[in-house]
């Protein structure tokens, strides 16, 4: 199973490819001027410490020196492992010259909506099952 999904809004454009390991998957976010690796993510679902009916997730993240990719690989990776139910590794690298406040929140905004999009359509799968 692979899928791509793109988002744009205004100047900006970020894409999201989704593909199918196994039970596992791999994601990659990438968008603007200049794709890249900036940071990686890996997480995998568990049991919620607090409440046992309740599933959450465990993740580590790399982030390469200069790079703010850190918490948008993690948050992908943290949703995408509980819709999934499984092993997700997120690669994220977005670059946009001379952002902007409003810009980068227009950004962040657009990469929720990326990540929401495989998210809907992760749970579409898992009823057609």
């Amino acid at each position: 199973m692979h899928e791509l999904f793109t988002r744009n809004r205004g100047l900006f454009n970020a894409s999201l490819s989704l593909q199918a390991l196994g039970d596992d998957l791999q994601v990659v976010i990438w968008g603007g001027e200049r794709p890249h690796v900036g940071a990686v993510a890996v997480a995998e679902p568990r049991v919620s410490l607090s409440d046992p009916r309740r599933t959450t997730a465990s993740s580590s993240v790399i982030c390469l020196s200069g790079h703010k990719e850190d918490e948008l690989a993690r948050d992908a990776a943290l949703r995408l492992a509980i819709v999934s139910r499984g092993a997700v590794a997120v690669t994220a690298g977005l670059h946009w010259d001379q952002l902007d406040a409003d810009d980068i929140k227009n950004v962040l905004q657009l990469c929720d909506e990326l990540i929401r999009d495989a998210e809907n359509w992760l749970e579409a799968q898992r009823e057609d099952e």
